[in-house]
């Protein structure tokens, strides 16, 4: 196996001079860096990530932690997350993903074991988690969900603002009539959204009726449930808001079960713009919520609070968009 000193041995340089090279270090000159990084090239090295750690007292994992794996959290979701991180997370680290739920102990999070970690945090729940990991001093960003602790590194999108625009456009378009599919209990998220959907509607002087406020848990297979629940209405809503594309797209398949046309008969709008909402038929219109470019961002202030840790905390907001396909008609 090819070792650093057979590296500077080829370069006629010091092994010193090579580990710092490889490893980035400044003070390095660049045509020698480059050089010794060529070198390194042409020998195949593969560098030693155990002997690494126990030299600079680094694991060079990232963990990112979401509210839970299993429960409330798309595939749709989960890959634009990791998406947007492997962009921009240099290849000498490694991106362990994992559930809040399903940590057993807290005492296993510590500095010995992540140099950074990330939060996807889609509930208050995650509080003691999030608490736990800045009390470790483990550099950490929380994304996706606002926190009122000015702080912790906090990177976010307006979910209410944006679902408040979707809601006005339908209303624009003559619907008075506006049913929720709601999203799963407990997630920040969830309450967000039908805020935004309520603001809408109360802005606009519309009633709210009880029977249009329908239970889901952001899967398919709530969305198919509590469309086919709004559709055995006698009075049924002339547009529905679902709380995420995945229930969208349930609530589609619902409405073609149920012989009913979209956009002709029923409107749908849905949220987080996921890969798929272009390609249904029709396309859907829904809420862009940029979750790779938050992941991008949020990697992004993590290297940099483990390359200056003296880096101050701050709250960045990743604007929303309403995209506008073929799901909604006009009254």
């Amino acid at each position: 196996m090819i070792t650093i000193k057979d590296i500077a041995r080829v370069a006629g340089v010091s092994h010193t001079t090579v580990s710092r090279a490889l490893n980035g270090n400044p003070l390095i000159k660049k045509a020698t860096r480059d050089k010794i990084e060529r070198i390194a090239a042409e020998m195949n090295y593969v560098p030693n990530y155990s002997a690494k750690s126990l030299v600079t007292k680094r694991s060079f994992i990232i963990g990112l932690f979401f509210s839970s794996i299993e429960q409330g959290t798309s595939s749709s979701f989960l890959v634009d997350a990791i998406k947007g991180i492997t962009h921009i997370l240099d290849e000498n680290y490694n991106l362990t993903v994992n559930g809040i739920d399903g940590v057993q102990h807290f005492s296993n999070i510590q500095p010995q074991r992540f140099d950074g970690i990330l939060v996807m945090s889609q509930s208050d729940e995650d509080n003691a988690f999030i608490y736990h990991v800045k009390k470790t001093g483990i550099p950490l960003v929380v994304l996706n969900r606002q926190l009122e602790d000015p702080g912790i590194m906090n990177v976010v999108a307006n979910d209410r603002e944006g679902v408040k625009e979707a809601i006005d456009y339908a209303v624009q378009q003559g619907h008075r009539k506006l049913a929720i599919i709601e999203g799963k209990p407990g997630f920040k998220s969830s309450s967000e959204r039908k805020q935004g959907f309520l603001d809408s509607l109360i802005a606009g002087r519309l009633p709210l009726n009880p029977d249009y406020f329908a239970p889901g848990d952001y899967s398919i297979e709530s969305g198919y449930a509590a469309m086919s629940k709004l559709l055995s209405l006698e009075d049924r809503p002339t547009a529905v808001f679902c709380s995420n594309d995945d229930m969208a797209i349930g609530a589609m398949n619902a409405c073609y079960a149920h012989k009913v046309q979209v956009p002709e008969q029923i409107s749908l709008i849905g949220f987080d713009d996921m890969m798929f909402a272009r390609y249904t038929n029709p396309a859907l219109t829904t809420v862009r919520k940029p979750i790779a470019e938050i992941s991008e961002l949020g990697i992004t202030m993590l290297i940099q609070l483990l390359q200056q840790p003296e880096t101050p905390p701050q709250q960045l907001f990743v604007n929303t968009s309403l995209v506008v396909r073929d799901t909604v008609a006009g009254i």
